[in-house]
């Protein structure tokens, strides 16, 4: 696996694979990488033929900075992570190369309509916007045939759908299923941070949101599905939900009724004493 931490050698070494005629797919991270990461890898390594992992956590996106200094950061571990799927390029840059001089200071002027407001957006003020900064910085230096982003970060899907949309990139996004652990819980890198008690109760997001699933097939109300979500995770101590929401999956638009062809998506989002956790699930 060939490493670069500088635009110029990134670039470099994508020519070189394009110049033999191989298409290049894209895996973008933050680091304190899991399975789901390398499910993503797995899937770009199928469907491309030169793969690219960029590590690079992102001070644009945080809002809370005790979060951003929290972050885990084991690089070497990750390293060796990527090696063990023959990913076949890490980027691996510093700040002043993803974001040059005055660069993180800019901001960008793409409408997202309404899908960058509700949950995430409402609660997490700024967040969305630094997400598409880095994202469109990296895409410009990738260029990439495919992209690759897991379904877990719904929202943010739809976020960087639209910006593709926007800037009008010849990139393709692949959405990728959410990676669980055994007992149902979606794997994020956040997961460390909890202590063995906290582990055992985060189990509850998934299988609450497989609950409503459930109810939502035997045709229970929208509303009554949420209020009895967000009453039995708050019932679990410790968790503190931030939202449980069931809305349009194109749009984000909350709904109270069914709508023929309408798909649906339960998103969750909740603090388990320092960490938060967010988890989702399709209904129909």
């Amino acid at each position: 696996m060939l490493i670069t931490k500088t635009v110029k050698a990134t670039q470099m070494a994508i020519a070189a694979a394009r110049a033999e005629g191989k298409t290049v797919g894209f895996v973008p991270t933050m680091g304190a990488l899991h399975e789901g990461h390398l499910s993503l890898i797995k899937r770009a390594k199928r469907q491309t033929e030169f793969t690219v992992c960029s590590i690079f956590v992102n001070p644009t996106q945080f809002d809370d900075k005790g979060d951003l200094k929290h972050y885990p950061r084991p690089i070497e571990r990750d390293r060796a992570l990527l090696e063990s799927v023959d990913c076949d390029l890490l980027f691996l840059p510093p700040v002043e190369e993803v974001y040059p001089k005055d660069a993180m200071n800019e901001k960008l002027n793409y409408d997202f309509g309404y899908i960058d407001q509700p949950m995430e957006g409402e609660f997490r003020k700024g967040h969305f916007d630094g997400v598409a900064q880095v994202v469109n910085r990296l895409l410009d230096i990738v260029i990439p045939d495919q992209l690759f982003m897991g379904q877990k970060d719904y929202q943010q899907f739809l976020i960087i759908k639209k910006l593709i949309e926007l800037t009008k990139r010849p990139t393709e996004l692949v959405r990728c299923d959410i990676v669980r652990e055994a007992d149902g819980l979606a794997m994020s890198s956040r997961n460390v941070r909890m202590a063995p008690k906290e582990r055992q109760k985060a189990v509850w997001l998934s299988k609450t949101l497989k609950e409503t699933k459930t109810l939502f097939e035997q045709g229970y109300a929208i509303p009554d599905l949420e209020k009895r979500a967000i009453t039995q995770l708050n019932s679990i101590e410790g968790i503190k939900v931030v939202y449980f929401d069931i809305v349009d999956a194109e749009n984000l638009k909350k709904v109270t009724k069914r709508v023929d062809g309408q798909q649906l998506i339960a998103c969750v989002a909740v603090f388990l004493h320092p960490v938060r956790l967010i988890d989702n699930m399709l209904l129909n």
